[in-house]
């Protein structure tokens, strides 16, 4: 596959994404907009301001800086710039975050489609390539960024879904590369070690941890030191930082200490 094939693919997945949310918010109802979400300090409205705010950046309007008050979730220079988005769709109704996420993806997606990047190491527009993201990085970050989102809303508001779906299958297997980082940097699991995962409808993945403290792919027919074996919804909550597991929700093989921590440090998104 090219460059520009790969791409493609991003953009057609994202604007799944797009729209599966979009179809979703629909269906929200008028009280379901200040339920909670498993996001700290963030209901349904605030998530979806923050994806139209993100959007709404992308497709070329500009950002307001504001004060945020308090917001003790909101770390650092990157968070009070998340939470200023959130802070300046306040007010704004569900039908006006519904269309400004339309009307932004959709002038993007135009773009997109009627000049399509071929460069993926070429710098991202705007804020992501000031600090340092590409073109790559950035249109595969996004359809994993919008079905995340799409699942906050649904969690909080028990309206399951939505995990056969592309969207789901690429953030499944984009998250799954996480694991050696999770198994050697946040573990911390011991030279020697072997760990393999198993996502249901994903290939199972093993590595290796080094002298060096890091884990690399591994022979996949190497009997694993610890073993992990879950569903695709429980894979994605935690490793989205979202929920811990759930009780039995993880089948573990091997060393049942070292899975624990394996399982604790999975959460790698914010």
């Amino acid at each position: 596959m090219s460059d520009a094939e790969r791409l493609a693919g991003y953009v057609a997945v994202w604007w799944e994404a797009v729209d599966s949310f979009t179809h979703l918010l629909e269906k929200v109802p008028a009280d379901g907009w200040s339920t909670p979400t498993d996001l700290p300090g963030w209901d349904v409205h605030a998530v979806v301001a923050h994806t139209a705010h993100l959007e709404a950046l992308l497709g070329g309007r500009p950002h307001q800086d504001v004060e945020i008050g308090d917001a003790p979730h909101a770390h650092g220079a990157m968070g009070t710039f998340t939470e200023q988005g959130v802070v300046m769709r306040r007010d704004d109704s569900p039908d006006d975050l519904i269309t400004e996420i339309r009307e932004a993806t959709t002038a993007r997606h135009t773009a997109l489609i009627s000049d399509p990047p071929t460069d993926p190491e070429t710098p991202a527009p705007g804020l992501f390539g000031a600090i340092g993201w590409t073109t790559g990085l950035l249109l595969r970050n996004r359809p994993l960024d919008v079905w995340m989102h799409e699942q906050d809303v649904r969690r909080a508001l028990g309206m399951t879904g939505g995990f056969d779906s592309t969207p789901a299958i690429h953030s499944a297997t984009y998250l799954l590369e996480s694991f050696p980082y999770v198994v050697g940097k946040r573990a911390k699991a011991p030279a020697g070690t072997t760990a393999r995962i198993s996502v249901a409808g994903h290939e199972p993945l093993t590595v290796a941890v080094g002298d060096d403290g890091r884990a690399r792919l591994a022979d996949p027919d190497e009997e694993p030191t610890v073993g992990l074996a879950m569903d695709r919804e429980t894979f994605l909550v935690r490793s989205g930082g979202r929920r811990e597991a759930a009780p039995g929700a993880v089948e573990t093989t091997g060393d049942a200490i070292l899975a624990g921590r394996i399982i604790d440090s999975m959460g790698v998104t914010p």
